[in-house]
């Protein structure tokens, strides 16, 4: 609208009336100074439109090296020490327990009366064994008094042998019977044994599941004793390290709070995994002279996953981009100056820096900040110091890690390459 109102001085100027408007009113001289008017509009409307986009600027960005170098990390997992044997202790019968004699933490000896059922059922059952058991021998004894009688008789010819033999086989029959009565007398008193809670070895009690007053069904637990004897270091390996944790292979233990490391072998690796994390439970055999505390933390390190000496590729956290699902970083080309994405395979992580099993070649130059600014085929310049230098990252020092009841074990930081950005 404003470049139209522009035209109405010139209308006015060359005697054009603003209504009714026609070309035939206009004079020939007038008609020419119109055509010069709207080629005037025409050149100052070309001037209102958009201007055309900007290039791309030239960033200066901070490059890193990528270079191969031995790893220095040890993989180390977090454990515990527990007993070998580990057992659960209950009655053999039912009953409502009445006593426990032993709690959490205290040592017991073998043979040790741990806790008490009510024995008095039990002794009443003992006591009904020994009247049949009285009654079976009075039947025998009877059964033989008449078999001698009956061959004496028999002897004289009073009576026939037939009459004898059925002497003789109720005497058998009252002998079998003494013999049921007194197995049953014999099983009585085992049942009342059993109402005392006897410890098998020797050992520390570790756990209750039951207390005085609770009436228990047979088998069921009351107490775990750790027994004496070779102790095992426990812990938990992922998925991906499990098929390398082979019986017999050796493995490094040392205590979290002081002393010395020793060697151990794996002794046992769980068949399935664990439903809620996932990970798989390895048992390492110590030495039976290493007598460290029960429950006590340790570090393990299985020698056949160390990867120490072995060349790796790491690059910052900060040169790394998602872009469509894809992992990529950005490679410098020194011929051009240019960026192009390069997608990379990531294996693991390292402290601040992620291990490269793919992707990208040792003596590469990438971008190691600002990633997410720049595009592909970008002209860049490379970042200079202000002494004039190409600026260089340091390194991050290296410091150890521990893999946890988690799934995956971690590696301690070291430095991979020399000249990165941050």
């Amino acid at each position: 609208m404003r470049c139209v109102v522009l035209l109405h001085p010139i209308f006015r100027r060359i005697g054009i009336p603003e209504r009714g408007f026609s070309l035939d009113s206009v004079p020939p001289l007038g008609r020419w100074t119109l055509v010069a008017s709207g080629a005037a509009l025409a050149l100052a409307l070309v001037g209102c439109s958009k201007p055309a986009p900007a290039a791309d600027p030239i960033r200066s960005v901070k490059l890193w090296t990528v270079t191969d170098t031995p790893a220095e990390a040890a993989t180390e997992f977090s454990g515990e020490i527990r007993p070998r044997i580990e057992t659960r202790l209950g009655f053999r019968v039912s009953g409502k327990m009445t006593v426990r004699n032993v709690g959490v933490g205290e040592r017991v000896r073998r043979g040790q009366v741990l806790a008490e059922i009510d024995p008095q059922d039990y002794r009443l059952g003992v006591e009904a064994a020994q009247a049949a058991l009285t009654s079976a021998v009075t039947q025998r004894d009877l059964a033989a008094a008449d078999l001698t009688r009956f061959a004496a008789l028999k002897a004289q010819g009073f009576i026939s042998g037939a009459e004898l033999e059925r002497r003789e086989a109720t005497l058998k029959a009252a002998q079998a019977g003494v013999d049921q009565a007194q197995t049953g007398v014999n099983t009585q008193n085992n049942q009342a044994s059993y109402t005392r809670l006897i410890a098998t070895e020797a050992g520390v009690v570790v756990g209750v599941d039951a207390e005085p007053g609770q009436v228990l069904a047979a088998g069921t637990p009351v107490l775990r004793i750790a027994q004496d004897g070779p102790r095992d270091a426990v812990f938990v390996a992922p998925e991906q390290l499990v098929s390398e944790l082979r019986l017999g292979s050796v493995v490094t233990v040392r205590p979290w709070a002081s002393g010395s490391a020793v060697q151990g072998r794996v002794r046992e690796v769980a068949a399935a995994a664990d439903p809620v994390t996932r990970t798989f439970a390895v048992r390492v055999g110590l030495d039976p002279s290493v007598r460290w505390p029960l429950g006590a933390t340790v570090i393990v390190q299985p020698k056949a996953v160390q990867v120490a000496g072995i060349p790796m590729l790491r690059i910052p956290t900060s040169a790394l981009l998602q872009d469509g699902g894809k992992t990529q970083v950005w490679v410098f080309d020194p011929a051009t100056s240019t960026v192009q994405a390069t997608p990379v395979e990531v294996a693991g992580a390292d402290g601040n820096q992620v291990v490269l099993s793919g992707g990208i070649r040792n003596g590469q130059r990438i971008v190691s900040a600002g990633v997410h600014v720049l595009q592909p085929g970008q002209k860049v310049t490379v970042y200079q110091a202000p002494g004039g230098a190409p600026a260089a990252a340091v390194p991050s020092a290296p410091s150890a890690a521990s893999a946890q009841s988690a799934p995956s074990a971690s590696n301690t930081p070291q430095a991979a390459t020399k000249t990165v950005a941050n």
